[in-house]
């Protein structure tokens, strides 16, 4: 059984065919999906979607770039609303100083309010970096000394020294789709050496689809060419990807039942 640990099935692109998505998922073995909330305004549909399929969770948060849509969000609102019991974990937060959709101020104290939701509540806190590496490694450095909380780095497309510090803290990687591309050699480079536990895979659908399918809408049925490359990249059996990869997801998303 594959899990894919991200994907985005509430959107617009998946409105009139999500039923038949999820379908060509089970039938290419994912077992689970983990549905992200990008926008506490869409909380409400993340939630419809997992709650449609008893294999799907959801999480609660707030992209970087929306950051400037809650500039007062709190910790205690994303608790209050990962108390549904779909909910998984904190996020997608984080800081991504490519675009800028959100100037730095609100993306520090948006990602400052969901580290405090998963401190509190013991969520993992899936985390968006890009173009950071240096302030995001400083950011969990200093906030895992004031009280650890367990945490994700998705679709792990950073440099080494920030892989580097972030597995002294503890944290989870996932690889997507991007981990296929022929110009990823550095993400592909830092998958052979992250601890084998806590590897996981990912497609973020609808985005970043894998080769062959590179260009078109991803979805999650495509997780498992993810597994296979993650394979190649490790010297694994595609069995004991699939093993090593579902078991990290429940190891770290305790509140997820295995079906």
């Amino acid at each position: 059984m594959l899990v894919d640990s991200h994907v985005n099935l509430h959107g617009e692109k998946f409105l009139d065919d999500v039923d038949e998505v999820v379908a060509r998922a089970a039938e290419a073995g994912i077992g689970t999906m983990l549905n992200i909330c990008c926008k506490v305004s869409d909380y409400d549909d993340v939630i419809a979607v997992a709650e449609r399929y008893e294999n799907m969770w959801a999480s609660v948060g707030t992209h970087p770039h929306d950051a400037k849509e809650n500039p007062d969000i709190t910790a205690q609102q994303l608790i209050d609303l990962a108390a549904h019991p779909k909910v998984i974990g904190i996020g997608e937060t984080g800081l991504d100083f490519h675009y800028n959709y959100s100037d730095k101020a609100a993306q520090i104290y948006n990602f400052q309010a969901h580290i405090e939701a998963a401190r509190q509540t013991q969520l993992p806190l899936i985390i968006h970096s890009r173009e950071a590496d240096d302030l995001m490694a400083e950011t969990l450095e200093r906030e895992m000394a004031k009280g650890t909380f367990p945490a994700l780095l998705h679709c792990y497309t950073s440099g080494p020294e920030l892989a580097k510090r972030a597995v002294d803290l503890g944290l989870y990687f996932s690889m997507s789709g991007i981990i296929t591309f022929k110009n990823a050699v550095d993400v592909r480079e830092i998958a052979s050496w992250l601890p084998k536990d806590r590897l996981m895979i990912e497609t973020d659908c609808p985005y970043l689809a894998p080769v062959p399918y590179r260009g078109r809408r991803n979805e999650p049925a495509y997780v498992s060419h993810v597994c296979d490359k993650l394979a190649e990249v490790r010297g694994w059996s595609v069995e004991e990807t699939t093993q090593i990869t579902t078991d990290a997801f429940f190891n770290l998303f305790q509140k997820a039942r295995r079906p």
